[in-house]
């Protein structure tokens, strides 16, 4: 899609909210663009086997959409039953542009779980070569006296510790040439003052991504990470107020938000070969947030 594209259908969302996250795509008005038909595949991951968790939606669903093109094989994991229609949606799409897929519904905040699904996708799938750590939540508070103990640790369950879970499963099961790419944010490197718990998670990603990457070299297993702006997904309209939603990346030197399509060829770019020399990075998808803070 071209730059004037995106911009007009940034100019069409207003204010709107959902009642619960991680929230819902099929709500949203208008749809996030997960999929650009300019970007072609070149079987760039033809062959490989990739896990995404919260890959029903958003930012997962189009690098689902981009891996498929690119031949890979997907398996997203979601959490809860009210997203069983974008799960479907996702596992269409991915079928569509000739991979195989395969839906999971789980808490990857339990270490357990973690194991399970890493498992049972090997199972299924034979392998697995590619993990996209992407599942994430957010409880906007204006002041730290209003993040309670349960917040603080149901932030940090999601965002770090099942992130953090997922990788120990995976790595036993890759081999040299297999990678690891973490979702992080603009907020780990601006911060964000009404996102203390959520930013701090994303900070713990990054520095993890780092020494993840150097614990990981001499087994040939890559860990990048994407660090995402104002991005219009389910979880803005889940999370913030109508007005906060309308006005959404307005504030970015870009002048609006981003779309999840425009985050999926930096997941490819990680996953692929073409970055092949490149570990313990992270590649900022923000419309110029970071640089211009």
């Amino acid at each position: 899609m071209s730059k004037d594209q995106y911009e007009k259908i940034d100019e069409q969302v207003q204010g709107q909210t959902q009642s619960t996250q991680p929230g819902v795509e099929e709500d949203m008005h208008p749809a996030p663009i997960y999929d650009d038909p300019n970007f072609t595949g070149a079987d760039k991951l033809k062959g490989k086997t990739a896990l995404i968790t919260g890959g029903d939606s958003g930012i997962g669903r189009a690098v689902a959409v981009a891996y498929a093109k690119e031949g890979a094989n997907v398996a997203i994991a979601y959490l809860a039953d009210q997203e069983d229609e974008d799960a479907d949606q996702t596992i269409k799409l991915i079928e569509k542009y000739g991979g195989k897929a395969k839906k999971y519904q789980t808490d990857i905040s339990k270490e357990e779980n973690c194991k399970q699904l890493i498992q049972q996708v090997v199972k299924d799938f034979g392998k697995l070569n590619i993990l996209v750590n992407n599942a994430g939540k957010q409880f906007p508070q204006e002041s730290i006296e209003d993040i309670t103990e349960e917040q603080l640790k149901e932030t940090f369950e999601t965002n770090f510790f099942g992130l953090f879970f997922m990788s120990k499963a995976a790595v036993k099961h890759m081999k040299k040439g297999d990678c690891i790419v973490n979702t992080s944010s603009v907020t780990a490197y601006n911060g964000s003052p009404g996102l203390l718990d959520y930013s701090a998670t994303k900070g713990a990603i990054t520095s993890f991504t780092r020494s993840l990457a150097l614990n990981l070299s001499d087994q040939g297993i890559r860990v990048n990470a994407v660090a995402p702006g104002p991005i219009w997904t389910p979880l803005i309209p889940s999370t913030f107020d109508a007005q906060k939603v309308e006005n959404q990346g307005s504030d970015t030197p870009m002048q609006r938000r981003g779309q999840p399509a425009e985050n999926a060829p930096a997941y490819v770019f990680l996953a692929s070969q073409d970055s092949s020399y490149m570990t313990g990075q992270t590649i900022h998808v923000d419309g110029g947030d970071f640089v211009g803070s």
